[in-house]
């Protein structure tokens, strides 16, 4: 029967309805912590997505806003504009962007779906919406354009028809030119799909059209019929003009450029192949491949550019795709890193029909956006100022640290500068339109990004932006080069053997540590020097899943048996170790896959490496992958364990000071009935794990201490050498996760942090392993009055264990005198493999483990400075360490299924809570509100949940994304002030707040793309071309296009959809203030303009008046005597 007390009641009035509420369990002691968090403090939405589109599959530029549009096969839009604003958009259908068209400098944009849709964007709001959508049903778009400052856009079909649509109210126009009227009548072959439509530069009248087949057509808008019909064997790819309309260039399907004349019949006036082999003998050159896409610029007052991709001869195998660009008569190939999905030159002029003047190329990979300066010799490129490196090497794992100490992200920048690579463009990025957020929210936040080559990235996420501050490469500390021999007996070189799976991150002291998929450990320290190590040090560990220390001598009684790297400091304790696992063995451990470099190794400012610790094999059977990891820097310790066990490690003194396996661990509070050496048996639990007196936690065997009892237990034997084994082929790594994610998975084999299956369902193949730990200073033992370093393990099958830790004084004795760590109990279970743990204070408070200040490592001391940093204390930023001794604490555990709060010191559970019962967590956090602390947690049927603490009160559940890829439950991570993220593809980031505040706010923090700018001056047409007519034709196209001439097209072809933000309510969500000023500005200029154009026509009209008024006058005075036959 569940017990609530009356305060509950009354809790239970103000939060959401929950099906499990939470409650209290405990004996009723004063637990009444006034909990300042409510449900309306909470608010779940998308912040802002970095990273490189996924997928891409179109682009566009607006050359006045000088906007970048990238659309992706998912349906997804990324608009960029000067560093620090981006935009995500998504269409609803999520079919890939086939095309994109800016309406230039008018704040909006058209996209064309593969599912033969069409949309317009309105881009003048800092969340861009969909105002018109047009869905044809009857013809496949394949092509679109939309003339500068025109209003009608072209739209080609599949079957050859152009459509035209009126792009204000997004309704057909009933002109239609024809597939079989645009071709010549005698023609027997449908010419194929529209792959092109531009209009004359010089005559808008004149429209080009590009059949696939090979026909180019120029058809009179006017007239309604074809001017000329230019024909080619080869199929087209690509058309561009030339500025002043008079030639345009092909792109064809076997490597050539074809130049035509306007007014020329017949034959191309030029064919060029620029990649293939001239034969001597005057024949066709061998054919290429095919020239994707071509662009025409000219310069004022040098040669025509001619970019294209594509068309590299057939013998160039393995080659990579090219951009060539042909100014005059050096040719340049540029090869790029990934295939080119698209390019785009950029120029200076919005006109077509002026001097183009090139100045850079933008260029869009499969996985990457390269801009290319072609003003300067050598065409160098520009330095890419946005965050879209966050897939160079595959995320493998992510951590997120938002009011990080302030002097960190500097820090990282001044050691991260020096890694910038040489040799860009000296020019300013040349994507520099919109402006930033006004944002007020100014805290530190980190991102921290591990990959599988080994790569650490720290980005500055602070304000809603990503940059990247500084890489760290932990693969340097590794031998790479390994013989033929050893290669050909494993199959893991075609793994990733660096890949990071885990790390931990004190942003106080700034000490990392990072565990990699081949069971190894490496920990650094941050240093602002450069310095050269000899030898990095090394510790060996053997970790062994078995009941009995079979090797043990003295039946396991020992306590140590580690011994000093050479250059550590002696250890004063133990029996000497065993030889180690070397490659003369022939245990199965003689197959190196990582081998740590024994030359020396330049290590820059930044992080420098202190110590590697690795597993080694252990009777012919490979260590278990490390599932978790903990560091405190106040202690000087790091922990790791996996399903073997857990050692810990001095990082100080260069030692392991405990190593134990898990039934010892347990000892005599252990619930599973263990078989000795038989990893792969099953273990079912003695009894059920959750009612074992859960409420009063009042029985003898769950509270004593194991070493009360006659257990004993060993350390493992510890082997330090320089050289390292590892694991072999065998070994599995789980980095390549499925995609789906099926029910009856089992997690221990589709999680890289090893999510082992609940209480309720032990999968019999189960191993249970460590997955979580955590640092404190807190009760150690039921009914301590005194506040003990504290290590607390998490088991995967739902226990909590404790350690007391005794340290010794700070100083020359911490370098010498070995740390103690002895058991304390079990302190709770629950069901589910425990997710995290934290503690309170009496108030209900956080308390954050006590950390060390940085300090350089590096820098020489002399005598009163050395002393003073060997005296220094540890800073405990704990409140608990001014508690009076009554007060109390209380521990926070979270498994996959359910919450607990253990008070301390009585150990009894005082609240519960049932998260889910269906599913499962993915992630549980912590994390400190501006109002308190809550517990966060991401479940993986997409729920996100907060509970109050310490009472454990829903606080809001929202079903966010169900899950539908591991890599998100991989990446997911919850930080403070209410900040999220995970990885939403494999090259993007996606944050989220589950801030009230943040949500109010995040309208001013988002930059804004459209910013009111003048539209440059229509190029001078000239004298001459004015009064002889040569200049640019112009078109009255509603005339032709509008339903009073050309009637209304069918309705079955296209259904127009109204967007969810039609132009009265676009108009309404674009009105900030500062929107409202600049368009009034704007307006009041343009008025003005007017008003001065009215001005000086009747000024004008008067001074024409006044001289035909002299001009009458004269005639006047000249007839007036004469006669009337004298006229």
């Amino acid at each position: 029967m569940k017990k609530f007390n009356i305060r509950k009641v009354l809790d239970g009035l103000k939060e959401v309805s929950s099906p499990t509420p939470a409650v209290q369990v405990g004996p009723q002691e004063n637990h009444l912590i006034h909990e300042t968090l409510q449900s309306e403090h909470f608010q779940l939405c998308k912040t802002v997505r970095h990273g490189f589109p996924y997928q891409p599959s179109s682009m566009a530029f607006d050359p006045v806003q000088k906007i970048l549009a990238v659309g992706t096969e998912g349906g997804a839009l990324r608009l960029f504009g000067r560093p620090g604003v981006e935009c995500y958009c998504q269409h609803e259908s999520g079919a890939a962007v086939i095309q994109l068209q800016f309406l230039i400098n008018e704040g909006a944009l058209v996209s064309a779906l593969a599912d033969d849709s069409v949309h317009l964007w309105n881009l003048r709001q800092k969340r861009p919406a969909v105002l018109h959508s047009l869905k044809f049903s009857r013809e496949r778009i394949t092509f679109c354009h939309l003339p500068f400052q025109s209003k009608w856009l072209y739209i080609g079909t599949e079957r050859g028809n152009i459509h035209i649509v009126n792009v204000e109210s997004f309704m057909l126009s009933g002109y239609v030119i024809m597939w079989n009227k645009a071709i010549e009548l005698s023609s027997k072959v449908h010419p194929g799909p529209v792959v092109h439509i531009s209009d004359n530069p010089m005559d808008e009248g004149k429209l080009i059209i590009g059949f696939e087949s090979g026909t180019v057509v120029l058809w009179d808008l006017k007239s309604k019929k074809a001017d000329y019909r230019y024909t080619h064997d080869e199929a087209i790819h690509s058309v561009a003009w030339h500025h002043e309309g008079k030639q345009f260039i092909c792109s064809h399907s076997d490597g050539t450029l074809t130049i035509w004349n306007v007014r020329g019949q017949g034959k191309p006036i030029q064919t060029i192949t620029p990649h293939g082999k001239q034969p001597k003998d005057g024949k066709k050159p061998e054919p290429c491949k095919p020239i994707l896409k071509v662009e025409y610029k000219t310069t004022r007052n040098g040669d025509p550019f001619i970019i294209f991709s594509g068309g590299l001869s057939y013998d160039t195998v393995g080659r990579r795709s090219c951009l060539t660009v042909m100014h005059g008569k050096s040719t340049a190939v540029l090869e790029m890193d990934h295939p080119i999905v698209d390019f785009l030159t950029l120029c200076e002029t919005p006109y077509p029909n002026d001097f183009q003047e090139p100045y850079a190329v933008v260029v869009l990979l499969e996985k990457d956006l390269v801009v290319i300066d072609l003003a300067q010799n050598g065409y160098p490129i520009f330095e890419n100022p946005y965050p879209l490196t966050i897939h160079e090497s595959p995320v493998t794992c992510c951590e997120y640290f938002a009011d990080c100490p302030v002097d960190l992200i500097p820090a990282l920048y001044s050691v991260g500068s020096r890694q910038k690579r040489q040799g860009y463009s000296k020019k300013e990025w040349p994507i520099s339109g919109g402006n930033w957020g006004q944002g007020t929210q100014s805290y530190p936040e980190i991102i921290i990004t591990g990959h599988a080559d080994g790569t650490v990235k720290f980005w500055d996420a602070s304000a809603i932006m990503l940059q990247v501050l500084y890489k760290l490469k932990t693969a340097k500390v590794f031998d790479r080069n390994r013989s033929k021999e050893e290669k050909g007996s494993t199959d893991v070189s075609d793994e990733d053997p660096f890949a990071i799976q885990i790390m931990t991150w004190c942003p106080e002291s700034r000490m990392l540590c990072v565990a990699g998929v081949s069971a190894n450990l490496v920990i650094y320290r941050f240093s602002k020097l450069e310095v050269t190590t000899e030898v990095v040090q090394l510790l060996e560990v053997r970790m062994q899943y078995e009941l009995n220390d079979t090797e043990s001598p003295d039946g396991g009684s020992e306590q140590t048996s580690a011994l000093p790297t050479p250059g550590a400091s002696p250890q004063t304790s133990g029996p000497p170790s065993h030889p180690s696992t070397s490659s003369n063995n022939s245990d199965g451990g003689n197959i190196p896959c990582l081998k740590v470099r024994s030359t020396p190794l330049k290590q820059s400012p930044g992080y420098q490496v202190d110590l590697v610790v690795q597993l080694v094999w252990v009777s012919g059977e490979p260590p278990q992958q490390i599932t978790s990891l903990a560091l405190n820097s106040s202690y000087g310790l790091v922990v790791f364990g996996n399903s073997n066990g857990l050692a810990v490690v001095d990082y100080i003194q260069k030692t392991v000071v405990l190593n134990l396996g898990m039934v010892e661990l347990y000892g005599s509070s252990d619930p599973y009935q263990r078989q000795p050496r038989s990893p792969r048996k099953s273990r079912q639990p003695s009894g059920g794990l959750c009612d074992i007196n859960e409420g009063s936690a009042t029985s003898e065997d769950r509270c004593k201490s194991p070493t009360s009892g006659k257990m004993s237990f060993s350390l493992r034997r510890v082997f330090v050498k320089r050289d390292v084994l590892f694991f072999p082929a065998k070994m599995s790594r789980k980095l390549s996760l499925p995609t789906e994610l099926k029910p009856d998975l089992d997690r221990d084999n589709s999680f890289s942090r090893s999510r082992s299956s609940s209480v309720t369902s032990i999968d019999k193949e189960a191993r249970e392993a460590i997955s979580n730990f955590h640092f404190c200073e807190t009760f150690a033992r039921k009914g301590d009055s005194t506040l003990t370093p504290c290590l607390y393990v998490g088991m995967s099958l739902g226990t909590v264990l404790g350690l007391a830790i005794t340290l010794p004084p700070a100083g020359e004795q911490r370098q010498l005198q070995p740390v103690i760590l002895s058991p304390t109990g079990m302190l709770v279970r629950l069901k589910g493999s425990i997710m995290r743990m934290a503690f309170l204070d009496s108030t209900g408070s956080q308390l954050s483990p006590a950390h060390e200040p940085w300090y350089e490592p590096n820098i020489t001391l002399d005598g009163e400075e050395r002393e003073k940093v060997r005296k220094r204390r540890p800073v405990s930023v704990s409140p608990s360490t001014s508690q009076d001794l009554n007060e109390n604490q209380y521990g926070v555990v979270c498994s996959e299924k359910q919450a607990k709060v253990i008070s301390l010191p009585s150990q009894t559970c005082i609240y519960k809570h049932s998260i889910t019962e269906t599913s499962f967590i993915l992630r549980a956090d912590v994390v400190q509100m501006s109002q308190g602390a809550c517990l966060a947690c991401f479940c993986a049927n997409g729920h996100i949940m907060t509970l109050s603490l310490p009472g454990l009160r829903p606080l809001m559940d929202v079903n966010y994304l169900p899950l539908t890829d591991m890599r998100i439950a991989r990446t997911f991570c919850f930080t403070n002030l209410g900040q999220a993220m995970y990885l939403c593809s494999p090259t993007e980031i996606q944050r989220i707040t589950y801030s009230q505040d943040t949500c109010e706010n995040l309208q001013e923090m988002l930059g804004e793309l459209f910013t009111p700018v003048e539209t440059p001056e229509a190029p001078n047409r000239g004298f001459f071309k004015g009064l002889f007519g040569g200049g640019a034709q112009s078109l009255d196209r509603e005339e032709l296009f509008g339903e009073l001439a050309a009637g209304r097209a069918s309705r079955s072809l296209a259904q127009h959809i109204p967007g969810p933000g039609g132009i009265e309510g676009m108009k309404g969500a674009a009105s900030g203030v500062v929107g409202e000023l600049a368009r009034a500005r704007i307006a009041l200029d343009e008025r003005g303009q007017k008003l001065g154009e009215l001005e000086e026509r009747t000024a004008a009209m008067m001074a024409s008046a006044d001289a035909f008024s002299k001009h009458a006058h004269e005639m006047m005075l000249k007839c007036k005597d004469k006669k009337w036959y004298q006229f």
